[in-house]
């Protein structure tokens, strides 16, 4: 049986799956981000943590790529990792298989095998949350692409700046990947901000926008009305292409179950399959999906 982790730039969290799969979280410290030493030392440490029947191999949920080919990690907020090949530098120090996995194709597998999409053949997992991210299982196995790269919904140059006309066209935004036009720059609670100032010349909070939207704002509204319907369109291709049989949310906005509601009940308009239930539904696993999702890796592959 495997120790856990879910690693980000903030904290690392640790545990170990119980009887029914289901990983709690049992250590958590912050993440070394700077220092490859003290990154793995502290790593190191809660693996020997664990009971020793729980440390037949480590499984770790990372935000970041890891490239089949190389094992090399593309990763932005831990720059101690950064083009490091995390599997072999940790696999020596605890002498055991170590595999790692990105955070979203975790969320997929948590919720493909226990979660809100359990008994689904195909599962489109988004995050919505700073930004956008994506993880995809078809046929009940993990999809891992070209460069580790799958599931990645949120770039992209695809964005239609009038979001169908439903707006004068705001523009383009700048994407962390190097493109402008991403979904990413508007799909989450950054994106959900940036679009509010363009429009309406305000800054506020993706949390504050929201309420005011709950409150029938007019600004809020027309905003949270371009977001999901950009939002809703570039999900609806996705649906269409994989045919999945939910599709579970995670991230922050995930907590955020009406405006769910509303991607979901747009999505459904726009694809060709008829859907009789939802769709597009919070995650069961928002929390520690990366540390449930994790316990479904092995070494010989996906469990």
């Amino acid at each position: 049986m495997p120790v856990c982790f879910d690693i980000g730039g903030t904290n690392i969290r640790s545990g170990w799956p119980d009887r029914d799969g289901i990983v709690q979280i049992a250590g958590k410290c912050a993440t070394p981000g700077d220092s490859l030493a003290a990154f793995l030392d502290a790593v190191v440490a809660m693996v020997q943590c664990a009971p020793p029947e729980q440390q037949d191999f480590v499984a770790i949920s990372i935000t970041g790529f890891v490239n089949p080919q190389t094992g090399l990690l593309t990763i932005a907020n831990i720059p101690c990792l950064k083009d490091k090949n995390l599997t072999e530098l940790l696999a020596a120090r605890v002498q055991v298989p170590v595999l790692v996995a990105n955070d979203a194709d975790c969320l997929a597998l948590a919720e493909a095998h226990v979660g809100a999409a359990k008994g689904e053949s195909n599962v489109f997992a988004i995050i919505l949350g700073t930004g956008v991210g994506g993880g995809l299982v078809l046929n009940g196995q993990l999809v891992t692409g070209f460069g580790g790269i799958s599931g990645e919904w949120g770039h992209g140059p695809i964005v239609d700046p009038s979001a169908g006309a439903l707006v004068e066209p705001m523009g383009y935004f700048q994407c962390g990947c190097g493109q402008k036009g991403c979904l990413d720059t508007v799909g989450g609670a950054r994106g959900i901000e940036r679009v509010h100032k363009a429009l309406n010349g305000t800054a506020l909070a993706a949390p504050h926008i929201l309420n005011h939207w709950r409150n029938n704002d007019a600004a809020a509204i027309k905003t949270v009305d371009v977001c999901t319907e950009i939002v809703a369109r570039a999900l609806s291709v996705v649906v269409n292409t994989f045919g999945p049989g939910l599709v579970p949310v995670g991230g922050g906005l995930a907590n955020e179950q009406d405006l769910i509601a509303l991607i979901d009940a747009k999505v459904r308009s726009m694809v060709l399959p008829h859907y009789s239930r939802p769709l597009v539904v919070p995650a069961h696993y928002v929390k520690n999906a990366g540390l449930v999702g994790a316990a479904f890796l092995s070494p010989g592959g996906v469990r």
